[in-house]
């Protein structure tokens, strides 16, 4: 004779309708909660398409304010941005040209849509010839030479009207440095977006069409991070919160859930992740082929980045996610008798 089921526990009364589903969700995604990156380029009306990267362009700063405000309107609160420099040398002095495309964008940006958050890359790997994050000296890359590059980017940005700096280059010390640097000048208020825990990731292909950074020769294994390392990460962030930074990255966000986890949970630090050009492109990519729903995997990568920890996540999604959260939001219903 069969045993009679033991039904005391049925966790699947919790799962009949959309209303109790969302009674009992864990974990919320908002779009407050999103960064969008912009690749901003010199010109007027540019609005070149990155063919790795469907629905993602490079913008003059015209068309970026478009797109920022496009954004803004979907309920996406930050901008990120990239710069393309007409001209570039090897120690990527365009980084801190005041009046480069990103300078541009920031002052257009706090004057056209006031309200958003704008943050910037503060990186060399756009800036150089070479296209490595830093000065080249003897065939390597200059730490203490670079953090002063990179100082006078951050300043700069700063003076531009720059909300939040977001350093992403690994080099030693330059959180600190990019701290002191804003504090002397008057810029206390100016945050720091530290990429904290940037991995040497196979993900970031597509990126470096967008950003025309891809370097010249060797790799960047000397200062990102050995994908198979989680304890190292967790000293980067602590050094980085030492050295002043008010929000620290993980970059990759999906093939680095684990390390989003460890780092919320150790510091409890406001945290952000990036769902870096490769995460997009895949899923963009087997979309169009038909292999996936686009929204529910955008969706589903996005909820996940989310449940790992992250406070912040950049997508180049944003926007898509944004509109679908809006979709989902209920309507407001006549409750009177």
């Amino acid at each position: 004779m069969t045993e009679p089921l033991n039904l005391a526990r049925r966790p699947r009364r919790l799962r009949r309708t959309p209303a109790m589903r969302a009674l009992v969700r864990e974990t919320r995604l908002s779009s407050d909660q999103f960064i969008l990156p912009l690749f901003v380029c010199e010109g007027t009306a540019v609005r070149r398409p990155v063919t790795s990267m469907p629905g993602v362009f490079q913008l003059s700063v015209d068309e970026t304010v478009a797109e920022a405000q496009g954004a803004a309107d979907d309920g996406v609160g930050a901008v990120l941005l990239f710069g393309l420099p007409k001209t570039k040398d090897d120690t990527g002095s365009a980084s801190y040209d005041a009046a480069g495309p990103v300078h541009s964008a920031i002052r257009a940006l706090r004057t056209s849509v006031p309200d958003l958050l704008v943050v910037t890359d503060v990186c060399l790997c756009e800036y150089t010839s070479h296209g490595h994050c830093g000065i080249i000296a003897d065939g390597d890359i200059a730490n203490d030479a670079t953090v002063e590059q990179l100082v006078r980017s951050a300043v700069s940005h700063a003076e531009a009207g720059a909300h939040v700096v977001a350093p992403s280059d690994m080099m030693d010390g330059r959180v600190g440095a990019i701290r002191q640097a804003l504090d002397a000048r008057g810029f206390e208020h100016v945050a720091i977006m530290s990429y904290a825990a940037k991995y040497c990731s196979g993900y970031y292909g597509p990126f470096r069409e967008a950003a025309d950074s891809a370097p010249q020769f060797g790799d960047r294994r000397s200062h990102q991070m050995d994908p198979a390392n989680a304890g190292e990460a967790l000293r980067e962030v602590e050094i980085d919160i030492a050295e002043g930074a008010d929000i620290v990255m993980v970059k990759p966000a999906m093939p680095y859930l684990d390390i989003i986890w460890r780092v919320k949970e150790r510091f409890g630090y406001p945290t952000a992740a990036y769902q870096v050009s490769g995460e997009y492109s895949m899923i963009k990519a087997a979309a169009q082929h038909g292999w996936i729903d686009e929204e529910r995997a955008m969706m589903e990568s996005l909820i996940a980045i989310r449940r790992a920890g992250a406070d912040i996540i950049v997508t180049y999604f944003a926007r898509a996610a944004a509109r679908v959260l809006n979709d989902e939001r209920p309507t407001n219903r006549d409750t009177t008798s």
